[in-house]
């Protein structure tokens, strides 16, 4: 797959995600590397797409009563096999508080799914969701 093929990809992934369509994680391969930088509470690097699902993306997406989604992508960067996307999103918690963060995700594709992924987002807001609403899981 080549780079227009791969920002293609993840516009249509974004749009579908927003939309209610369809789920970012169809984009991610079996044997992801995920990084999330900096000093949230889930900051680490997950091995596979499963362990990031598991660890991250359902008890994340349990913590809303009203579905998180991207409102506003900012931007998608395209260079060689890596897709950079910048983009808002919203959702409401379990306990009505809106959540807002944005997100910067850096991530290296082979041959059309993501395999090694960078996330950088506001640590503090999340880390806020994170303590303040349980997840049922």
């Amino acid at each position: 797959m080549d780079e227009r093929s791969n920002r293609e990809r993840t516009e249509k992934a974004f749009r579908d995600w927003h939309d209610g369509t369809g789920s970012i994680t169809n984009l991610l391969a079996n044997d992801l590397r995920w990084t999330i930088v900096g000093r949230s509470q889930v900051s680490k690097t997950f091995d596979s797409k499963e362990e990031f699902i598991g660890e991250v993306l359902q008890p994340f997406g349990a913590r809303f009563s009203e579905r998180f989604r991207p409102v506003a992508v900012r931007g998608v960067y395209a260079d060689g096999d890596t897709v950079v996307v910048m983009w808002d999103g919203e959702g409401t918690r379990c306990d009505g508080k809106p959540y807002k963060n944005t997100y910067a995700w850096f991530m290296r594709f082979h041959e059309g799914l993501v395999v090694e992924a960078t996330a950088f987002f506001d640590s503090i807001a999340f880390n806020e969701l994170w303590s303040e609403v349980t997840s049922p899981n």
